[in-house]
């Protein structure tokens, strides 16, 4: 995530793991940001996507770094995510420790890049001044009915 290419962030998750719910949102979200230029991944959002591989070798095939550029988080980031971290305390939340999403939200708002994610509410309320791609809506998930 730099200037030099802004827009290009994202998390990879749904993916990597073949979400059902996700992946096709994903995927399309993904090779529209690809088709844009790198797609930049910082240490939390590569840990998030590397569940889905078993060695780190296939995850380079998968996500070369050549497309997927790999940044570092900047100190400058942390310090923003322990911020938005002290926020969501004061809100009530309950997690003992930062939550990787306030990480990858503080680098891009720092790096001041877009960030595609479906999780846009807790993005908005911890990082107002990125800019989101997400989904218009939640999927629609039908579930049999039990007699």
């Amino acid at each position: 995530m730099t200037r030099r290419h802004p827009g290009r962030h994202l998390r990879l998750l749904d993916v990597g793991t073949s979400d059902p719910v996700w992946s096709e949102w994903s995927a399309r979200a993904l090779a529209a940001a690809v088709r844009r230029g790198p797609v930049l991944v910082n240490p939390m959002v590569f840990a998030e996507v590397s569940v889905g591989f078993s060695r780190m070798e296939d995850l380079d095939d998968a996500r070369p770094p050549d497309i997927f550029r790999r940044e570092p988080l900047p100190y400058v980031a942390a310090f923003l995510a322990g911020k938005a971290f002290l926020a969501y305390l004061r809100r009530g939340g309950s997690k003992t420790l930062p939550l990787p999403d306030f990480f990858i939200g503080a680098h891009a708002a720092v790096a001041h890049v877009a960030l595609l994610t479906r999780d846009a509410r807790r993005f908005r309320t911890y990082f107002p001044t990125v800019r989101l791609s997400a989904p218009r809506a939640e999927p629609l998930v039908v579930a049999p009915l039990r007699p």
